[in-house]
């Protein structure tokens, strides 16, 4: 049976992935109480003998739960992860974020990998991470690896449009393998299915899936996260006059003091077009004044449920926290349809090397003594 950990699990997007793809989930660490509190309401039953370690992962000894989890042999098959990004936002100015303190935690992640000695390691982040003032950060994680005995492989920037899902979410993945196992015949990273930058430019970009449309059906009875901000007069009215299927701040007639000066986000207070690719599904995701995050067609912004179906979530998944910390781990969850797509790639590799190594030990144990 193969196995993973998942590390900075969120809300567990990632974990669900991995289940999906029929991987046990051995352990997960989250330090954010929200985002535990919904990662144990919805893996305690699906997964009864998984640790879930909601501390900061900062005060762990990695040493110490490899040898909790695994005893003093690990046998860790996949490593997940996603760091907290805000350090390598592009949203930051000049050199902003070279020194964030959450830049060291893609470091404090590859303590785990050495701890836990994974077969196979995932991590994923934002495209940010990738820009030139972060370079020695990224460096020193490659210099890690390959001192670890692992073969990192470099970055790639995917864009989950590109394999059917209905969202435009760049995001960068980091793949290792551990010295000795070989991607043989499975390539990296996959194979997009869903188009291309040219397909995009030359005719409109509907291909097997239909948009976001399915986000947008009625929520099932009682559904908790069912929910959305409310808004105050103005806000009403200037969503009443924005078109259905588009529109923005320009044309809602939404102006402020600010704008005076510059001509702000153009996509701020604009509708979802559910015929295409949502935007990408951020923190702020359910506050209409963060991006195109407004209802198609109702005076509001989007429900935690609508945004969490954009991120490929099941309506039975449901967010714990209230509404602010509800659309925080929805945004910065993995779309779980995405993951699943990437292990389940990469499974065969997997169980290749689990199959050949389980052969050997029996083999070995036939001989003569």
């Amino acid at each position: 049976m193969l196995n993973c950990i998942d590390l900075f699990a969120g809300a567990g997007g990632f974990s669900l992935a991995a289940r999906n793809a029929g991987l046990t989930i051995k352990l997960a660490v989250e330090h954010n109480k929200s985002a535990a509190s919904t990662y144990r309401k919805n893996f305690a039953a699906l997964e009864p003998k998984l640790v879930l370690r909601d501390e900061d992962i900062r005060t762990l000894s990695p040493v110490k739960l490899a040898r909790e989890i695994f005893g003093r042999n690990p046998s860790c098959d996949l490593l997940l992860g996603g760091p907290p990004c805000q350090g390598f936002s592009t949203h930051r100015l000049n050199d902003a974020g070279v020194t964030d303190d959450r830049n060291d935690l893609i470091h404090i992640y590859f303590d785990f990998v050495r701890a836990f000695s994974p077969r196979v390691f995932l991590m994923e982040n934002v495209p940010g991470m990738l820009w030139p003032r972060h370079k020695a950060a990224l460096d020193r994680f490659y210099s890690k690896g390959n001192e670890s005995g692992y073969e990192v492989f470099e970055p790639v920037v995917l864009d989950a449009r590109d394999y059917g899902i209905a969202q435009r979410r760049k995001r960068v993945f980091i793949l290792g393998l551990r010295r000795g196992e070989e991607l043989g015949k499975i390539a990296w990273p996959p194979k997009q299915t869903h188009g291309s930058e040219v397909l995009r430019r030359t005719e409109p970009y509907l291909k097997s899936w239909i948009g976001c449309q399915s986000a947008f059906l009625p929520a099932n009875a009682g559904d908790p996260n069912d929910i959305h901000m409310r808004h105050g007069p103005e806000l009403l009215e200037a969503f009443e006059n924005t078109p259905a299927n588009g529109g923005s701040r320009h044309v809602s007639g939404r102006t402020l003091n600010c704008h005076a000066d510059h001509d702000g986000h153009n996509d701020v207070y604009g509708r979802i077009d559910p015929s295409k690719p949502a935007p990408t599904m951020t923190t702020a995701c359910i506050n209409p004044s963060k991006g195109r995050f407004v209802h198609p067609t109702l005076h509001h912004g989007i429900t935690v449920r609508q945004a969490a179906r954009i991120q490929t979530f099941p309506d039975n998944f449901v967010f714990e926290g209230g509404l602010m910390a509800a659309g925080e781990q929805v945004g910065n969850a993995v779309p779980v349809a995405f993951a699943q797509l990437l292990i389940e790639h990469l499974k065969p590799l997997l169980g290749a090397r689990k199959e050949s190594t389980e052969a050997r030990k029996a083999a070995r144990q036939r001989e003569p003594a």
